[in-house]
């Protein structure tokens, strides 16, 4: 049975740990829009890490049209504890109007990463 956590707008199964690793899904419009998100959550230490990944095609609907987009992907590796300041932040610095910003819990992680995306992701 899932929940919504109002507090941050985030729907999730099981409670989730503060220092669970988590995985959000981001689009950009274009690479230089990509690269700047994906240097100013690192730099906040919002993200431990931040892979962007050219040219996926996207397919959606938006405002009664089929559209279909060359996007960015990026793949940001953070804790839950960070979800609502990751979230704020994407939503405050993205072009789009509804910017995805679509978590996903790990299932399971190798020890070291799991440590290095902690001590690189401090609470504040």
């Amino acid at each position: 049975m899932s929940r919504v956590d109002r507090t941050i707008g985030f729907r999730y199964g099981p409670k989730m740990q503060e220092d669970e690793l988590i995985v959000v899904l981001c689009t950009a419009p274009d690479a230089d829009t990509a690269d700047r998100l994906a240097k100013g959550l690192v730099t906040a230490e919002l993200a431990a890490c931040v892979n962007v990944v050219p040219e996926v095609q996207s397919h959606y609907r938006w405002k009664g049209k089929l559209e279909v987009e060359r996007e960015v992907q990026l793949i940001v590796k953070t804790r839950f504890g960070r979800f609502a300041e990751v979230k704020a932040w994407l939503e405050a610095q993205h072009p789009y109007d509804v910017p995805e910003v679509v978590a996903l819990q790990a299932a399971a992680v190798n020890e070291a990463y799991g440590a290095w995306v902690r001590d690189e992701t401090p609470t504040r």
